[in-house]
């Protein structure tokens, strides 16, 4: 039996089809297949074209995706791994600052439930915020306790 070899187009479009991809995502994928020089450039702009690359469409699957769960911090460093533009990001991070103590409420909620009752605990949950992007202020605010309900 003959295995026949994916096309770049065909490959790109593979990858496409399971979730969204940024330009620079599908370079760095499909850049070990690539068989002649400028060959992936002419089948990402052909893609770009038409509309299968889409940097917002990448920027809000994202965000649709992961701002239940992490804060400013990790999802800007998840669009920037991507490739997207510092303009796009900072569209993103717009989004995202009118809901961010709320989120990591939510989020320390689920996970915690309660205020800490001595300085270990407080030092757990803090790690545990900061290392899903929630910024130092808002880590404190939701620390703090019943206080800073907004």
């Amino acid at each position: 039996m003959q295995v026949r070899q994916l096309s770049l187009k065909g490959r790109a479009l593979r990858l496409l089809g399971g979730r969204e991809h940024s330009r620079a995502e599908l370079e760095r994928k499909l850049a070990p297949h690539e068989q002649e020089p400028g060959q992936l450039q002419r089948v990402l702009d052909e893609l770009q074209a038409k509309g299968f690359i889409c940097e917002e469409r990448v920027m809000e699957s994202v965000l649709n995706r992961r701002a239940a769960k992490l804060g400013a911090g990790r999802i800007r460093q998840e669009l920037m791994e991507k490739g997207l533009g510092a303009e796009l990001v900072g569209q993103a991070m717009q989004q995202l600052r009118g809901t961010e103590l709320e989120r990591a409420r939510e989020v320390w909620r689920r996970k915690f439930g309660e205020i800490p009752q001595d300085a270990a605990e407080r030092a757990r949950q803090a790690r545990f915020l900061a290392s899903r992007g929630f910024g130092g202020e808002v880590i404190r605010r939701i620390l703090a306790g019943g206080a800073d309900e907004e």
